[in-house]
């Protein structure tokens, strides 16, 4: 087996998911709910893997009524292998199998070291790292055994690269274990014809981080915005990173493995 020389091939053609299955965990709001609607957009039908199954399922009626295509939701808990692995046999079921597997669900508790306790240290552990685990292993056994090859995108952000700040540490070593993560795999899985790529945000206007953000003092935001806004004259949206999701989902990047794409606004520049 081998990638697809696909230089011949139409750039509207290289960037269409026309044909092809996809999931997205954590996918019903913020980065998650913008990565599903690229997809979508470029054809693909999309499975919503969610623990908020209500807005899952409200965004898949948004997104399948806005673009024409299947888009479905179901509960998903990454840190429950079962759940997983219900998740991936309803994509194969009813998608018609998995081409591209977005492991975008995450957790980003600000305790201090001293503070932790061993439950918040393994809790972001079960979701960041083991859940990324769980769900890569869940879907390329099921292509490999299609035998089509596929993708795997799993969401670094850029914590994944350097410190960040006070309270972090559980969240940053969870995510330099998930850019490692696709390293290694990008080495396993290529026989199989499957790419496995990184995608590292930096911070960006989604409703998780505002809440964060608004739990600050002023001085703290201001500081937070100057920073954020240094590089580029703006803070990120969640297309921002979307897109990139969306490249590294498609034959575009049909020659990339193993890499992690730093979406940051110059971050770590």
């Amino acid at each position: 087996m081998a990638i697809a020389d696909v230089s011949q091939v139409a750039l509207g053609d290289l960037i269409s998911l026309k044909g092809r299955s996809a999931v997205v965990t954590g996918g019903a709001q913020g980065l998650g709910k913008a990565m599903v609607r690229r997809l979508a957009e470029a054809g693909a039908s999309v499975l919503i893997g969610d623990l908020k199954i209500e807005q899952a399922q409200a965004a898949a009626a948004e997104l399948s009524q806005r673009y024409g295509g299947k888009v479905i939701a179901t509960r998903l808990d990454v840190t429950d292998t079962a759940s997983v692995e219900a998740a991936a046999d309803l994509a194969a079921a009813e998608l018609g199998g998995i081409d591209v597997w977005v492991n975008n669900a995450g957790l980003y508790p600000n305790v201090g070291l001293l503070d932790m306790t061993d439950e918040t240290w393994d809790q972001v552990m079960a979701v960041n790292l083991r859940g990324v685990f769980a769900s890569c292993r869940a879907a390329a056994r099921r292509m490999i055994d299609a035998g089509r090859g596929g993708t795997l995108i799993n969401v670094v952000s850029t914590a994944g690269f350097q410190g960040v700040a006070p309270g972090v540490a559980a969240y940053v070593a969870s995510k330099h274990g998930v850019r490692g993560f696709v390293r290694q795999l990008a080495i396993e899985l290529a026989p199989h014809d499957i790419r496995v790529l990184g995608v590292a945000p930096t911070f960006c206007e989604t409703e998780g981080n505002m809440a964060a953000l608004a739990q600050l003092p002023e001085r703290v935001r201001s500081e937070i915005s100057a920073t954020l806004t240094s590089r580029l004259g703006r803070v990120g949206v969640p297309d921002d990173i979307a897109r990139v999701v969306l490249f590294a989902a498609s034959d575009m990047a049909a020659f990339m493995t193993g890499s992690t794409l730093l979406a940051d606004a110059g971050e770590i520049a």
